[in-house]
């Protein structure tokens, strides 16, 4: 059997078994890629099972573009999601989830350099110099040391 005789026996469940292949590869080799690539095959399966008769090269051309579209989809999403709200931008990123926060200085800021408690934690800071005991809020993280300012 050569390929244009195979391409013209093309079925909407080859789609639906490429939708497959691409979600096994997903689950081998997890990366968010290959499974949007499924989801187009997938879709292009349906829509050929409800359009019968289209042709390989309208199929063909359908999946390029469905992939094309779940894939920038995906990663506009993914962009997106990484705002400060997205509790996962900040995963094992510790100093970066405490901007915004307030807390006491429990060391003076002294040439630049202090130290606050904030929960269980002593940070090192820099800012402005400033007594023990000003209510600070941290604005950066440089590495394991705090930006702070005096809370208003």
């Amino acid at each position: 059997m050569d390929i244009m005789t195979w391409l013209n026996d093309l079925q909407f469940w080859h789609w639906w078994i490429l939708a497959a292949v691409f979600a096994g590869i997903e689950i081998l080799a997890p990366g968010v890629f290959f499974i949007w690539l499924g989801a187009a095959a997938a879709l292009t399966g349906l829509i050929a099972l409800v359009i019968p008769g289209m042709g390989w090269q309208i199929e063909a051309l359908m999946f390029a573009v469905l992939a094309i579209v779940s894939v920038v989809y995906w990663r506009h999403r993914i962009k997106q999601g990484k705002g400060k709200d997205d509790p996962a931008a900040t995963l094992n990123r510790r100093g970066e989830q405490m901007i915004g926060r307030t807390a006491v200085l429990a060391e003076p800021i002294q040439n630049g350099r202090g130290k606050a408690r904030i929960d269980d934690t002593m940070w090192r800071v820099e800012g402005t110099d400033l007594p023990a005991g000003t209510q600070i809020k941290v604005t950066g993280v440089d590495g394991a040391i705090l930006k702070v300012e005096p809370a208003r």
